[in-house]
């Protein structure tokens, strides 16, 4: 039977989000039901509160979250009523060319739940990235739920979900930072952050930070930087080749995703070093850069989708290492709130106030 539970919705462009009713339909195949107990507040729900994502209003937001199945569909074997797990956006299919190849990490058909959670007049929401976490209850493939050590607090849990495990996985996963390299990161938020403690798992030797904002470079220290640079006042190219010998970074991860700052992390790596982006860009950004630096300077210029994640391998793996206290997830979390607070959070988060505010149920 269809349960009716509160969501926070974006009902148009730039339009203030509000507190729903959500109706939740009974699992069906592949699918499963999650009772919510935290969720972050996420740059990418803001996007599409802004229309920068889709223009599919009204959408159901929020996707970074933690909570327990409470149903399952048909043919659901890997999770059951009562695990705790973390959702996450990139269910893997298991059967497109590159789970096929062993590369599950870049699934080119993943997916999410077939049913559609609606208002109670019948309108049919968008969950944001196919998961609507602002919620009591939500509705996704089972796919989407990992399980994870039960010990954990939800609240930091549910930061694996997306930008925590964009930032590690940018680090580990995609730049393949290992053992005395040197990494400069840009851009210091929420990702870029989990980029830097990513390094420092990693056994990076030298973690440079890079912001225009003094709050957050005291804050990347926090997670491992070892050296700062504010762009604001200082050329970030030439500042992370004098930290580096004069050569440039073994990688350096872009987390704003714009075309200025790319431009000064792709001339800030060595000879031969590693470009990641993993800031998302706006469908009108344009790059433009000499093709001949590109053949000589060589290297890798890589996109980060997801931190190249594999949920069923990474989140229990990173949940273990916070629960051994080697992974610091509680630092992420600037403030706990309620539903009701979002789009306060939401205006916190766009000043730079907040590294990630969290809504528990």
């Amino acid at each position: 039977m269809a349960q009716e539970v509160r969501g926070v919705i974006a009902p148009g462009k730039e339009e203030p989000v509000r507190i729903e009713t959500i109706v939740v339909p009974d699992p069906g195949p592949g699918e499963a039901v999650v009772r919510i107990q935290a969720c972050g507040v996420c740059h990418t729900d803001l996007h599409y509160k802004q229309g920068g994502i889709t223009d599919e209003f009204p959408f159901l937001l929020g996707h970074e979250a933690a909570g327990i199945v409470e149903q399952v569909g048909p043919d659901v074997t890997d999770v059951t009523p009562g695990d705790f797990v973390v959702l996450n956006w990139r269910a893997v299919c298991g059967r497109c060319r590159a789970c096929l190849r062993g590369r599950p990490w870049y699934c080119f058909d993943t997916h999410n739940a077939r049913q559609k959670m609606t208002l109670t007049d019948g309108t049919e929401l968008a969950p944001a990235l196919g998961i609507g976490a602002f919620a009591e209850k939500t509705l996704v493939a089972a796919g989407q739920c990992t399980k994870v050590d039960p010990a954990v607090s939800p609240q930091v849990a549910g930061l694996l979900g997306c930008g925590v495990m964009a930032g590690i996985g940018a680090a580990i996963n995609t730049g393949g930072v290992t053992r005395g390299d040197t990494v400069a990161v840009i851009g210091c938020g929420g990702v870029g952050d989990a980029a830097i403690a990513g390094a420092r798992l990693a056994g990076a030797a030298k973690i440079i930070a890079v912001d225009i904002d003094d709050r957050k470079l005291d804050t990347a220290r926090g997670m491992g930087a070892t050296h700062t640079v504010n762009s604001r006042t200082t050329d970030p190219i030439e500042a992370i080749r004098e930290l580096t010998g004069g050569f440039g970074a073994d990688v350096v991860i872009e987390a704003v995703g714009r075309p200025e700052t790319y431009t000064q992390a792709f001339y800030a790596r060595d000879l031969a070093g590693t470009v990641v982006l993993v800031g998302v860009p706006t469908p009108d950004m344009k790059l433009e850069l000499p093709l001949l630096d590109v053949f000589g300077r060589g290297g890798a210029l890589k996109s980060s989708w997801y931190g190249d994640c594999l949920p069923s391998r990474d989140f229990p793996m990173l949940i273990d290492l916070h629960l051994q206290g080697r992974l610091d997830l509680d630092a992420f979390v600037t403030e706990t709130i309620r539903l009701d607070e979002v789009e306060k959070a939401f205006e916190r988060m766009h000043h730079g106030d907040v590294l990630r505010s969290v809504v528990v149920l």
